[in-house]
């Protein structure tokens, strides 16, 4: 057989294609081309798999071979292709079981040597493989674990090409190699912090809970020491642990990222890039492969911007586009990935450049220019974004020296935040969402959900005097169905309206 073919997946984001990996030989001059709009990295694969089959026992036939990757219009990035380009090769030259590699997805990048090493983007590459109904897959020794996370598949973990190239019928000696390994990942964040340690902040502390519960956005702002960052660091820890689904994809997510990936993860991430973050650190990108930023990574979890006002104006804008559609998109010439990005943003500020405008015994020394300034660094159509906008003050010395801890732990709050989203999920059961920050404001303002008169009395006076815009309005609504959650009740009345209101508007009590 002169023809030859197997599958391999190319990625655009978390989006998994097929790739059909067509391998032909012709009576030409000895020439080895890969066609099929492959990046340079993947146009490198020739001399890749070349060395590996001759260093691994293999013989290539020494004809015109040419691979062809389809959909030809689609662009395919990176080395994963190469054990697809391998054993289709191999094939044509009659190496290894034309029949053999037809039903089976091939992932994986090769060495000179023959090994296999892993890849990023296993994860969801073996999802799209499983959703277009194959049943196997191979995959590097290094990503085992990873793919094994899919359900209903069968993954085998292969360490070099030889071995891949017996299972599927070659008469090859195996040696015993060292798999190769993945680079080690960065350290996720934990929230082992508890909520005790908090002292004197008992209407942060309810305002977090009230944002857990609803999966709403909050802004802190206050002077240095008020306690902003510690609440911050707090908020994953109270939120439910993620489903089965929802782990799977924050995993595609990191897998995306180069992270190792061996066991789903019940915990909310928590990313909180530093205020000299770049645009494209932030949403993501690259000029060839597209790699998820930190709005991404924060999927599922809380994206926390400490010191917001000095983030870029650019930066920050750029939340606003996922805040409303729960996606980022990154444009590129010739491919476009899209990247999910349903988290709950959590801002922290001071309320000046020094810190102490506004602090009862402290001396601000910024001109009032300044201050205006410093305020304006978040956009209006991105404060307008913020369901919870609350001033932080600092903890008197009486309570801070006191012996009395916090009043709330992280499991009490937790098992209140469970609580809420269990009722807010059965409440929207019919629907295709399950929290209160997700639900459309036309489904709150009209029909059956709609409040009584007198209970959106003060929700349609701030309205009219333009104190709120008609998003505002949608997302108090939200945040007062959140506490009527909280409390157990069938619907908020004017107490929550009321509640949601003080929390929006940034003023203390």
């Amino acid at each position: 057989m002169t023809t030859a073919r197997t599958w391999a997946v190319a990625l655009t984001g978390v989006d998994g294609h097929l790739v059909e990996v067509e391998a032909d030989l012709s009576n030409q001059t000895p020439e080895f081309r890969i066609i099929g709009l492959p990046d340079k990295s993947l146009a490198e694969a020739v001399q890749r798999v070349h060395n590996a089959c001759k260093n691994a026992g293999l013989e290539l036939p020494r004809r015109r071979l040419t691979v062809n990757l389809s959909p030809a219009s689609l662009p395919k990035h990176g080395a994963g292709f190469d054990l697809g380009v391998a054993v289709a090769s191999l094939a044509a030259g009659g190496a290894v079981d034309a029949r053999s590699i037809s039903s089976v997805v091939h992932v994986g990048e090769l060495g000179l040597d023959g090994r296999i090493r892993p890849v990023p983007g296993v994860l969801p590459a073996v999802f799209a493989a499983s959703r277009a109904g194959f049943d196997t897959v191979i995959v590097p020794r290094g990503n085992e674990a990873e793919a094994k996370l899919v359900p209903g598949m069968e993954v085998r973990a292969a360490a070099s090409l030889a071995e891949v190239a017996v299972w599927h019928g070659a008469d090859v000696e195996v040696t015993e190699v060292v798999p190769a390994a993945s680079a080690p990942s960065p350290r996720r964040e934990r929230p082992t912090a508890d909520l005790v340690d908090v002292v004197g902040q008992e209407e942060v502390v309810e305002a977090l809970v009230v944002a857990a519960a609803g999966g709403h956005h909050m802004l802190l702002s206050g002077p240095p020491g008020a306690g902003k960052t510690m609440l911050a660091r707090r908020l994953p820890g109270i939120m439910p642990p993620l489903t089965e689904e929802e782990a799977l994809e924050v995993a595609s997510v990191r897998s995306l990222s180069g992270e190792q990936v061996s066991a789903l993860d019940p915990v909310p991430p928590l990313e909180a890039p530093h205020h000299s973050t770049s645009v494209a650190a932030l949403v993501g990108g690259g000029s060839r492969v597209a790699r998820p930023g930190a709005i991404a990574r924060a999927h599922r979890g809380v994206l926390f911007l400490d010191e917001a006002a000095e983030f870029s104006r650019v930066a920050l804008d750029a939340l606003r586009q996922p805040l409303e559609s729960g996606a980022i998109e990154v444009h590129r010439a010739g491919f476009t990935a899209r990247f999910p990005a349903r988290f709950q943003l959590l801002l922290a500020m001071n309320p000046c450049p020094c810190g102490n405008y506004g602090v009862r015994g402290a001396e601000c020394i910024c001109p009032p220019m300044a201050i205006r300034r410093y305020a304006t660094r978040l956009s209006g159509p991105l404060r307008d974004r913020i369901d919870i906008d609350l001033q932080v003050t600092r903890v008197a010395a009486s309570r801070a020296t006191g012996r009395s801890a916090g009043v709330t732990t992280t499991a009490a709050a937790g098992a209140r935040v469970t609580a809420a989203r269990k009722r807010a999920a059965a409440r929207w059961q019919s629907t295709p969402w399950r929290r209160n920050a997700d639900v459309p404001g036309t489904w709150l303002r009209q029909g059956a959900l709609r409040l009584p008169a007198d209970a959106r009395a003060p929700l349609d006076r701030a309205l009219e005097r333009g104190a709120l815009t008609l998003r505002g309005y949608d997302r108090v609504l939200r945040v007062a169905w959140t506490m009527a959650n909280l409390a157990d009740r069938e619907q908020p009345g004017v107490d929550e309206i009321g509640r949601a209101l003080h929390l929006r508007s940034g003023v203390p009590r």
